[in-house]
């Protein structure tokens, strides 16, 4: 992936643990887990603190974990990935809150059903993690698979997200 040399960061904390949120002067570019894989070199971007776009992700997340369910509405800026990869996150952003994909299910959306498994190397490389909700897809056989911010953390944006738009949820599976 390749990043604007205009992208600037800042780090937020959320109750899974710190956020590395990244814009551009086109949107939201970035949002990974410290620890998550598949980190760009973001200690090499400048850092802020009195960014717009930085400040309005870091006010959404504050929301977001406090069960808020109000869908993001700012521009994002997935340039950094290919044309393949941009169709595959377009995709995620059209999979509903509280609700789950499948990797065949998203290599159809984008009328590419013999691309599964390239579909799993888009979403795992997903830029804007929670925003672009790769933590919803899962296994066709409904189990949890692969998530670059790790599989607790995959369920536990699962089950808020259910618990927040179902009233009596069982299970997401």
């Amino acid at each position: 992936m390749k990043f604007s040399p205009e992208t600037v960061h800042m780090q937020v904390s959320s109750p899974l643990g710190n956020l590395i949120v990244a814009a551009t002067p086109r949107g939201l570019s970035g949002l990974w887990f410290d620890d998550q894989q598949y980190l760009p070199p973001w200690a090499n971007w400048p850092q802020v603190s009195d960014h717009p776009m930085l400040l309005a992700t870091q006010t959404w997340l504050a929301a977001y974990f406090a069960g808020d369910t109000t869908p993001w509405t700012l521009p994002l800026d997935m340039s950094a990935g290919t044309a393949f990869q941009q169709s595959v996150w377009q995709a995620l952003l059209k999979i509903p809150r509280g609700q789950c994909s499948t990797y065949g299910q998203i290599s159809q959306d984008i009328g590419n059903p013999t691309a599964v498994r390239a579909v799993g190397g888009a979403i795992g490389h997903n830029p804007i993690g929670i925003i672009v909700p790769c933590h919803r897809v899962i296994g066709k056989d409904g189990s949890l698979t692969g998530y670059a911010g790790g599989l607790g953390r995959k369920t536990k944006l699962l089950d808020l997200e259910l618990r927040d738009t179902a009233p009596h949820p069982e299970s997401l599976f």
